[in-house]
């Protein structure tokens, strides 16, 4: 499958950055009901030209509004944001055209067919009809035997791909998935990821949002954490993942333990369990053998023990709850 669209720059000429945000703010005005309400505040952020983009973030953080203005669905209040190159006031359509969204709901007319649906979505961005891939996309997401079946007929799952394959219609070489996995099977998540994965290696750009942590973790090389309107961190994958220094040491002991011996007093230390002993150091200060040595020294048998290092779930908790206080 192409990634870029032959009606976008020679790869010669493409930006360097997929997606640029500068000081992008929207207040949603007061209604009867509310007050009015600041949803982002002065966004700077880049996304690099085939990177696996992650934005992360609480319910209400932002990260909706921002997708929706990129997509064109809301309108900002301030700042800036160009797609592709393009500013998305100044060349709406071809900033648009630079696009594709997945979003969170399933939106589908129940009376179309797949295959009618993304003929129809191909010719509302002007692909001519000798250009169209249906086929092709029905075939990527696993849909071509179905591609003649009701859209109401299909299940949660083959709507989600429906969804997936609606927008690729017009090869934009960036593609958002806002929550593209929430509420589907296990199977699906990863015959998905490996499809996305696919169009990352072909050179599409990717900006994924998601509430499962372990799937940023795995999938993109630079995130952005969104919070209350603001970017709380915005690193690549493994240098986030640095920030926190701290492992746990899970040891199973030979007996019970009642009172937590003196020589483990330098370190942090609980018992979830009787012959359950969790100690937690910094790796940039103390070795492991040290620990070691001083659970022995304190006259303790290990029958067994793992190692838990920080994740992104530890580092997204840390970082909210810092914005908070």
């Amino acid at each position: 499958m192409n990634a870029i669209a032959a009606s976008f720059p020679a790869p010669a000429s493409q930006p360097e950055w997929a997606v640029e945000l500068r000081g992008l703010t929207k207040t949603y005005a007061a209604t009867g009901r509310s007050a009015a309400k600041q949803a982002l505040k002065g966004i700077d952020l880049n996304i690099r030209r085939g990177s696996f983009f992650g934005l992360l973030g609480p319910n209400g953080a932002g990260k909706s509004t921002m997708i929706n203005i990129l997509a064109g669905l809301v309108i900002k209040t301030a700042g800036q944001a160009c797609i592709w190159g393009y500013d998305i006031d100044e060349r709406p359509r071809q900033s648009r055209a630079a696009i594709g969204v997945v979003p969170q709901e399933l939106i589908l007319d129940p009376f179309f067919t797949p295959r009618e649906l993304l003929d129809l979505q191909a010719g509302l961005y002007g692909v001519p009809r000798a250009e169209r891939r249906t086929d092709e996309l029905l075939e990527a997401v696993g849909l071509s035997d179905k591609a003649n079946a009701y859209a109401r007929a299909l299940s949660g799952g083959m709507r989600r791909r429906l969804m997936v394959a609606k927008a690729l219609v017009h090869t934009p070489p960036v593609l958002v998935l806002d929550e593209p996995t929430a509420g589907v099977d296990i199977e699906l998540r990863q015959s998905l990821w490996a499809y996305v994965r696919e169009l990352n290696r072909g050179g599409t750009t990717i900006l994924l949002t998601t509430h499962y942590l372990e799937e940023a973790q795995e999938l993109c090389d630079m995130i952005a954490i969104i919070n209350n309107g603001m970017v709380a961190a915005c690193e690549p994958t493994p240098k986030l993942l640095g920030r926190m220094d701290r492992k746990e040491l899970w040891l199973t002991l030979d007996r019970d333990l009642t009172v937590m011996p003196p020589r483990l007093s330098m370190y942090q230390t609980e018992l979830p369990e009787p012959r359950r002993l969790v100690v937690r150091y910094q790796p940039s200060r103390d070795n492991i053998n040290e620990v070691l040595a001083a659970v022995q020294d304190s006259g303790l048998v290990i029958t067994d023990l793992s190692t838990k290092e920080t994740d992104l779930e530890d580092i997204f908790l840390q970082l909210v709850q810092a914005q908070r206080s």
